[in-house]
């Protein structure tokens, strides 16, 4: 048991607080509009355009980090994400996921006090999003261990709360039979959640170091 949580604190420190990232090529978001923009020069997939417009929506910046491509991500009934990439030569990948909650939050404001309408508050989503992810990544609660991220290292993704799941994968054809996962959850208040997932074969130093390629892709904005 110590040395898992000694594993699922490295990936942690990995994700959120890396010092060596690979500095990608950013995209600029419009700000007139909730609705991401790119240089004309370079060139976007529709994946990579679409997430970009989700990820303007939510407050978040994403910037493609280098030595990653893109692969397609999952759409099904039983994962759905918004954008994926993976390491050339490698046994990784990361899976993200992007959502506004300015409109939930709207909502739930406008229902505070009536029983009958009442809305659950959108703050507390990323707990209940990352959970359902792990046990469908999972099988059950006991294929994952989960912990808290310190408010300390929420502060470099400019986000109030958030989780991280080490994952013992079910074997899947959607996952490509990939035997570990990170599954990192982050909440900005009032605003939106980013989820995202590493998935490896092997969970040891090689793991983590290419998470720590890619652990300052995403983030919210200040």
């Amino acid at each position: 048991m110590k040395q898992i949580r000694q594993i699922l604190l490295s990936g942690i420190l990995l994700f959120c607080i890396a010092p060596a990232i690979a500095q990608g090529k950013k995209y600029p978001v419009a700000k007139k509009a909730p609705v991401a923009t790119v240089k004309k020069t370079a060139f976007v997939s529709p994946q990579l355009r679409n997430f970009l417009d989700i990820t303007a929506r939510a407050n978040v910046v994403f910037n493609f980090p280098k030595g990653f491509k893109e692969i397609p991500a999952p759409d099904n009934e039983d994962f759905s994400f918004d954008y994926a990439m993976a390491i050339p030569g490698e046994d990784f990948e990361i899976w993200f996921q992007a959502k506004s909650q300015k409109e939930n939050y709207a909502a739930f404001l406008r229902t505070i006090g009536n029983k009958e309408t009442g809305l659950s508050d959108p703050d507390s989503l990323y707990v209940g999003m990352g959970t359902a992810l792990a046990i469908g990544f999972t099988g059950d609660q006991t294929g994952f261990f989960v912990r808290p991220i310190p408010a300390k290292y929420l502060k470099r993704y400019n986000a109030d709360a958030g989780r991280s799941y080490l994952l013992n994968l079910l074997d899947l054809q959607t996952t490509k039979h990939y035997k570990y996962g990170l599954l990192i959850t982050l909440q900005k208040a009032h605003t939106g959640t980013i989820l995202a997932v590493c998935f490896a074969n092997e969970k040891g130093p090689e793991f983590y170091k290419n998470i720590d390629r890619a652990s300052n892709c995403i983030k919210f904005k200040p």
